[in-house]
């Protein structure tokens, strides 16, 4: 009746996100070295064998970079819509290439993985839950804006990776030219930290155990500002802070004794349309 996850990496120099049981695996996204991959989780004592796929998010490089490279090495089936796969111009052996559609399950071992639509600066944005063992694993990153999609998945998590890219202030006194500060604000770009705080706040489940804040930026955030305010708020909800520079602990996330399994939420409850744009949001 668990999972275990963690954070490989998290920022715009590359995300990788770790989600498995006691036998199979998948990463959510690629974006560090296959060499920085095998490395992070050596030190935390996983295995790349129990990887069995990796899931694509979408093609900006920082979520990319490391697929073909691990792919080949481990012949990994790599979970990816046509656009994406287009627009991140992979490289990647046509037998190892899988689709997905948005609210149909893949089924991994004992590990289900369903995707959905989200608002992003990319081709073909989705975000994912992962489910095993009665335990929901949110990955919700590279997020403009927080539509029902999101909303409505993130009251299902046992444990989540949420997007708190950037402090409002920082950004707006920062150095970035006034285009890039609208676009990362703009609906397609990213969650703020106030943003996160409202979802996590609004809509947490009772039994939500850890919180994890990724994707921070360079410039624009502090870990340590954006640890006190969730800190403020998290009641028994463990916050962690994913780093852009290392990996983060293994975390043992478990389903409340004694609860009902979750059902995830079908596409018959949402219906939210994802204006695409080709163009990679690059921010440090």
């Amino acid at each position: 009746m668990s999972l275990f996850i963690a954070s490989l990496n998290s920022g715009s120099n590359g995300n990788c996100y770790y989600v498995g049981n006691d036998q199979e695996a998948i990463l959510v996204d690629a974006g560090i070295s296959c060499r920085e991959t095998e490395r992070r989780m050596h030190r935390l004592g996983l295995s790349m064998q129990n990887v069995k796929a990796i899931f694509v998010s979408h093609e900006h490089t920082d979520h990319i970079s490391g697929i073909p490279v691990l792919a080949k090495k481990y012949q990994l089936p790599v979970y990816i819509t046509e656009a994406t796969r287009y627009h991140g111009n992979l490289s990647i052996q046509q037998e190892q290439l899988f689709s997905f559609k948005a609210y149909e399950p893949v089924q991994i071992g004992n590990l289900a993985i369903q995707a959905f639509p989200k608002f992003h600066d990319a081709a073909e944005p989705h975000s994912f839950i992962v489910n095993g063992n009665n335990v929901n694993i949110g990955v919700f990153t590279d997020i403009g804006a927080a539509c029902d999609h999101l909303i409505m998945h993130f009251k299902h998590c046992h444990a989540a990776f949420l997007e708190a890219n950037y402090d409002e202030e920082m950004l707006e006194k920062g150095s970035y030219l006034r285009h890039l500060k609208n676009r990362i604000r703009g609906g397609h770009g990213h969650l703020s930290n106030k943003q996160a705080l409202d979802i996590f706040t609004q809509h947490k489940p009772a039994y939500m155990s850890h919180l994890f804040l990724s994707h921070l930026s360079r410039d624009n955030n502090s870990p340590q500002l954006v640890q006190q305010l969730f800190n403020e708020h998290a009641g028994a909800t463990q916050i962690i802070v994913a780093s852009r520079f290392e990996e983060t602990a293994v975390y043992h996330v478990q389903a409340a004794q004694g609860a009902t399994p979750v059902s995830l939420p079908q596409k018959a409850f949402i219906e939210v349309k994802i204006k695409p744009s080709y163009t990679q949001l690059r921010l440090w």
